[in-house]
């Protein structure tokens, strides 16, 4: 049976850390523990599965936080169930601080951290007055003397999440935030210690808030405009005093048209004197993630495994272009010759499927050609066949047709700026030539290729990166909005990571949760 350490003072936290070999997950709380709390304290644990952890849970009761006339006296308190909760979900330790530990000499000698008002003038930061300053300078705090290596918090809070995280980020903070999506009770009403403040008639009328937003989502799936002056009506049927209804953007907190592709409808009400928020994420249609780069960057093994971690669908835009060049060069047809290419690609049949073994297969016009498109011979013709017009036009006219649904994340040189310019992610995966060409090398022993000189490889990538960012069309370069990640020194397991670290940055787990979740 695990065993729960509880902390109380800060030499208890401190000696405890000293002892600790595994890398420290981190669950804030305010107490009042709950399924929903049992699902981030779970997360802290299964999500890194292949990296053993500690999990800390903290219950702070945060006055900072309360406003004047808020609930901070009969917030729930219950030490004795919120430790039992948090052992049977598989916590190593809660530390319960007290304010003189958080603060010691109090709360008003210690510096203040003031929010970005752009990230707290609508939603809950419109009508709470210094609640999200109180939240973040408690935070800065807890993890100043926690230093964890992953922070886990609820999408519940969506606010307090974006806000935390810019915190980290802005902070250069070495830490991972783990969001995870919001639980709910079988009758549909978000998790929240507060719920135990409602009455069952007033319960009864709470479920108007989840109800109304699920058939907003419905009706914006299926095309119907959103009309918000129904959806308050419906709140204030059932009893509810409306505090907002909001459209914004996820990540800016800014209002936000509903039909761009992802945001954020939120709601505040009150039943009786019970505080309640919930949300739902807006699609019109599912993620994708655009990753360009020249070549030998590593894209299509970082994109194929990143594809697979996150269930996504991944298209290999090379291989495509790689095809069409096997198959111009085996016809002998001169790729500057647009008449007979048009003609050649007039009745293009290209399918990419995954094997069994994880890789691709590619066919075209039926024929099996995964092997040969990565030859030398092929590989020092790509770049004028992909240059051409008319193999470009077909290609790229094949690629958006696939991402019209979205859940894809495609790699090449002109995703994120010709195919997919309004992906959810954009990343431009490069590294040095002297990097690509060790690479490459590495490749072509892997597949029984004679290997040239490492600088004559090196020679030979530099002149195709000239050749890909001169051509006329679409030439490779970097979208203003596109994410560079440089590769040198980094393992394929370290870069894919970082990409779905980015991932989750614009991309909530309730609209796209990861497979192992």
């Amino acid at each position: 049976m695990l065993k729960l350490e509880i902390l109380k003072t800060e030499n208890e936290l401190r000696l405890w850390l000293q002892r600790q070999v595994l890398p420290v997950h981190f669950v804030p709380t305010m107490g009042g523990l709950h399924e929903g709390h049992k699902q981030l304290i779970q997360a802290a644990k299964k999500n890194f599965p292949n990296n053993p952890s500690t999990v800390l849970v903290s219950i702070f009761i945060n006055p900072l936080q309360f406003g004047p006339d808020e609930d901070f006296a009969n917030y729930p308190r219950n030490l004795d169930a919120d430790c039992e909760l948090a052992k049977d979900s598989g916590a190593n330790a809660v530390w319960v601080p007290s304010i003189d530990d958080v603060f010691p000499g109090g709360a008003s000698s210690h510096f203040h951290i003031k929010v970005p008002l752009g990230l707290q003038s609508h939603l809950c930061g419109r009508f709470r007055k210094g609640h999200f300053d109180g939240v973040a300078t408690v935070m800065l705090r807890l993890l100043t003397l926690l230093n964890p290596k992953v922070v886990v918090l609820g999408e519940k809070d969506w606010q307090q999440l974006i806000i935390l995280r810019q915190l980290i980020y802005n902070l250069n903070l070495k830490i991972k935030v783990c969001g995870v999506p919001t639980i709910r009770e079988k009758d549909g009403l978000a998790y929240s210690s507060r719920n135990v403040y409602l009455s069952k008639s007033e319960r009864a009328n709470a479920l108007a808030l989840p109800v109304t937003l699920s058939n907003a989502s419905n009706q914006f799936s299926q095309g119907k405009k959103l009309n918000f002056k129904t959806m308050r009506l419906l709140l204030e049927e059932k009893g509810l005093e409306v505090e907002y209804l909001e459209a914004v953007d996820p990540f800016r907190l800014q209002p936000v048209n509903p039909q761009t592709n992802l945001c954020l409808l939120a709601a505040a009400v009150r039943s009786g004197r019970t505080r309640l928020i919930d949300h739902t994420f807006l699609m019109t249609r599912k993620p994708i993630v655009a990753i360009d780069g020249p070549a030998g960057a590593g894209k299509s093994t970082v994109t194929r495994d990143f594809a697979q971690k996150l269930g996504l669908l991944y298209l290999d835009t090379g291989a495509m272009y790689r095809a069409v060049t096997w198959l111009l060069n085996n016809q002998g047809i001169n790729p500057e010759d647009g008449k007979s290419v048009s003609q050649a690609l007039k009745d293009l049949n290209l399918e990419l499927t995954s094997s069994e073994k994880g890789g691709q297969t590619v066919l075209i016009n039926g024929q099996n050609v995964s092997e040969a498109i990565r030859s030398p011979e092929i590989t020092s013709l790509v770049s004028v066949v992909a240059s051409q017009s008319y193999v470009r036009k077909a290609l790229t006219a094949q690629q958006k047709a696939i991402g019209q649904c979205g859940g894809l994340v495609a790699e090449g040189r002109d995703i994120g700026t010709a195919v997919f310019p309004n992906a959810e992610l954009k990343i431009f995966l490069t590294a040095s030539s002297e990097e690509r060409a060790r690479r490459r090398a590495n490749d072509l022993k892997n597949q029984g290729y004679d290997i040239p000189d490492i600088k004559e490889l090196k020679c030979q990538i530099e002149e195709r990166d000239r050749l890909d960012s001169t051509r006329e069309i679409s030439p490779l370069f970097k979208a203003k909005d596109a994410e560079e990640v440089i590769t040198d020194g980094m393992n394929i397991n370290a870069v894919v990571d970082h990409l779905i670290d980015l991932f989750r940055m614009k991309i909530p787990e309730e609209v796209w949760p990861s497979p192992s979740n």
